[in-house]
């Protein structure tokens, strides 16, 4: 029987991280998720972190957390992400550098603290969530797409860097799904997204669970360097 694969995942307090956390618990990994508060929820198998991943000493506690109970770290799952729906003329310079320093900063923190953990182990997978919102070039959303096209290109960049260590760095790319984070927009602004997808509906957390298990699976291992963005955006 395969050892279980030992997880971090970011942004587990509620939504697709919530979702992801219970997903790989029942498929049988040791799942450490992490949050700026505390969830209101638990499950058997899995461990909570408080941690802001915009803060460097806070994700390098948090990987020490890791490094202390498992000795070692196979998947990394950069799903924690932040969101303002609105025209850039209207975006003060603090909403920008909030989703700028969690969506990319964040993230890249946890890819540089969790390589160094999967280099020992001689091996593993980071998963970055990015956006459909990149390709589509929604407007209103032009801070949280830059933020998730900068997170992209370290994506491509990181493939590269890591490969010599058999560490793989992909991206997916989700289309609108029901979660907090678009429960502030315009149902008509959904629609118009939706009307330009190949798949004219919303994703569930189990389209984006399906496309995770694919791009992290041992087997995936020759796959690295790109975004797959859900619904044919």
């Amino acid at each position: 029987m395969a050892e279980p694969r030992v997880m971090l995942i970011t942004g587990t307090r509620k939504g697709i991280g919530r979702y992801l956390a219970d997903h790989y618990v029942q498929a049988g990994d040791r799942v450490i998720g992490c949050s700026r508060e505390a969830p209101d929820w638990r499950l058997e198998g899995y461990d909570h972190v408080l941690a802001d991943v915009a803060d460097e000493k806070q994700v390098i506690a948090l990987l020490d957390e890791v490094r202390r109970r498992h000795g070692r770290l196979d998947v990394v799952i950069n799903n924690a992400g932040i969101a303002s729906m609105n025209h850039l003329l209207l975006t003060p310079g603090a909403t920008i550098e909030r989703i700028m320093r969690t969506n990319f900063v964040g993230a890249a923190l946890v890819c540089r603290e969790g390589a160094k953990l999967m280099m020992r182990r001689g091996g593993g997978r980071i998963l970055n969530l990015s956006t459909v919102a990149v390709p589509m070039r929604l407007e209103g959303e032009a801070v949280y797409a830059a933020s998730k096209a900068a997170l992209e290109t370290l994506t491509r960049v990181l493939a590269h860097e890591l490969g010599r260590w058999a560490i793989t760095v992909n991206a997916l790319g989700p289309t609108p799904t029901e979660t907090d984070l678009i429960r502030a927009v315009p149902r008509d602004k959904i629609e118009g997204i939706l009307a330009r997808l190949a798949i004219k509906r919303l994703a569930t957390f189990e389209d984006i669970a399906h496309a995770i298990d694919f791009l992290v699976h041992p087997a995936s291992g020759y796959i690295t360097g790109q975004t797959l963005y859900l619904g044919g955006a």
